[in-house]
């Protein structure tokens, strides 16, 4: 049986991923001059990234220890979610980088 610290707990790991996702995704946007570039690491790069995380936290740290939930349940919840809506969030709720005015470095 669940608890309603392991729920939490795991919600939480769902937001710290979603925000991973965003922040990468943006990261990507700012450094890559390319149109198409940012879509291509953040799909390659990202889930390596929120892979090993989901193994600290459901591995080492037992966070998902009540849950029950199969292998590609766990991955399905934990990499594929949290890319969806972090690489959603930062492509169309986020201002694209060229949009911004900076000033002339000297």
């Amino acid at each position: 049986m669940v608890s309603a610290v392991g729920l939490v707990l795991f919600g939480a790991v769902l937001v710290v991923h979603t925000l991973l996702a965003a922040v990468l995704t943006r990261f990507f946007r700012l450094r890559l001059n390319t149109q198409w570039g940012y879509v291509v690491y953040s799909f390659a790069l990202i889930p390596i990234a929120l892979l090993v995380t989901t193994l600290v936290f459901f591995g080492i740290l037992p966070i998902g220890a009540g849950l029950n939930l199969g292998a590609t349940a766990l991955l399905g919840a934990a990499i594929a979610l949290p890319l969806a809506l972090g690489f959603t969030i930062d492509t169309l709720y986020i201002p694209a980088p060229e949009e911004y005015d900076l000033p002339d470095r000297q």
